[in-house]
């Protein structure tokens, strides 16, 4: 099932998105869909609907330098443990809203991940029960200040910062993310082309990873790291993340401000 958050009227609420006579509609679920909820039969077109966020979670826990040849390409070692590090939530958008392009950088990398939504509150999981914990999928840019990366010492403003982290168009829940395609391009023109097998670590090594240290609850993230071909966005760009079996996330790159 794919689940998207939408906005319409100046309502939001989750739907289940369906094939309908005359497109993909949104049927709306009663509730929020990490729990048990019914869908209402209420149905909307999705092309009336502002996509959000898929996701509404209490933290983003992004992991790098977790595909060897990206982690080459920049001159750095493949992570030989998980190397975790945060994104706030404020850094969110969904598809098709803007990436605002940081005043204090001049050089803006894209970077097309998998991502990976928690479905319950977990800690210590283990690695037999990894799967009961996640509630599906998702695709996610981790839009990066390369410049200003390279130039302090911690990661917080290069990847924090506002618009710096699309997610979605929807969440997958029905998924083998072992061996998907991932692709970015960049005004129609292909950057980057890999797959989650490539992953140095699988998703079960960095929920086992991060869960040593700290609760993960419904709606948390986890970003699994990019392969190979980041490289810049400049204002104007239109960047388009596509995950197979997910679907194609896009923004458009503007001037903040």
């Amino acid at each position: 099932m794919r689940i998207a958050r939408f906005s319409i009227d100046g309502n939001v609420a989750f739907g289940a998105v369906e094939e309908g006579p005359e497109g993909p509609v949104l049927d709306i679920i009663k509730g929020i869909p990490y729990a048990d909820f019914e869908l209402s039969g209420v149905k909307v077109p999705l092309g009336k609907v502002r996509l959000l966020p898929p996701v509404i979670g209490n933290k983003i826990v992004a992991f790098g330098r977790n595909y060897a040849d990206h982690a080459k390409e920049l001159g750095n070692e493949p992570a030989d443990v998980p190397w975790a590090f945060f994104k706030p939530t404020t850094s969110m958008v969904g598809d098709g809203d803007p990436i605002e392009y940081p005043s204090f950088s001049n050089e803006l990398h894209h970077e097309a991940e998998l991502a990976v939504v928690i479905g319950r509150m977990c800690r210590e999981v283990p690695r037999e029960r990894v799967k009961d914990v996640i509630f599906g999928y998702t695709c996610a840019n981790d839009v990066t200040a390369r410049d200003v990366q390279k130039s302090e010492k911690q990661w917080a403003r290069a990847k924090g910062f506002d618009s710096s982290c699309p997610i979605g168009p929807w969440v997958e829940t029905e998924l083998d993310p072992s061996d998907l395609a991932i692709q970015c391009t960049v005004n129609g023109e292909q950057r980057q082309l890999g797959s989650t097998s490539q992953m140095i670590h699988s998703i079960e090594d960095l929920i086992v990873n991060i869960t040593e240290a700290m609760t993960l609850l419904p709606g948390d993230v986890i970003l699994t790291g990019t392969p190979a071909g980041v490289g810049p966005l400049n204002v104007g760009d239109e960047v388009a993340v596509t995950i197979q079996g997910i679907g194609t996330l896009t923004n458009k790159v503007i001037k903040r401000g």
